[in-house]
C-alpha cells in the first residue's frame, strides 16, 4: 500500500509538472502574441506620424515656394528703397565729409 501511495505521488508530481509546463508555454505564446501586436501597433503609429509630418512638410514647401514670386518682388522693392535712401543720404552729407577730410589732411600738427 505504501508503494502504491508513492506511485500515486509520483504520478501527481508528473501531472503537476506537465500542467505547469503547459501554463508556461501558454504564457510564452501569449507574450509573443502581445509583442507582435504591440510591434504592429507601433509600426502603424509610426506610419501615421510619418504621413502627418510629410503632409505638414509638403504644406510648408508649397507655402514658401508658391509665394516665392511675391517674396522676391517684395525684397526687390525693399532693396530699391534702401538703395535710394543711402544715395540720398550720401548726397546730402558728401560735401561735409569732403570738407572734413580736407581739413584733416591740410592741418599741420607739431
Amino acid at each position: 500500500m505504501e508503494s502504491n501511495r508513492g506511485q500515486n505521488g509520483i504520478q501527481l508530481l508528473l501531472a503537476a509538472e506537465q500542467e505547469a509546463q503547459r501554463i508556461v508555454n501558454a504564457a510564452r505564446a501569449a507574450k509573443m502574441a502581445r509583442l507582435k501586436q504591440a510591434k504592429e501597433e507601433a509600426e502603424k503609429e509610426i506610419a501615421e506620424f510619418r504621413a502627418q509630418m510629410d503632409a505638414q512638410f509638403q504644406r510648408k514647401v508649397s507655402e514658401s515656394s508658391g509665394d516665392s514670386g511675391a517674396n522676391v518682388k517684395r525684397l526687390e522693392i525693399e532693396t530699391e528703397g534702401k538703395i535710394h535712401h543711402l544715395k540720398k543720404e550720401a548726397g546730402r552729407i558728401s560735401q561735409d565729409v569732403v570738407q572734413m577730410i580736407l581739413r584733416q589732411v591740410t592741418t599741420v600738427k607739431n
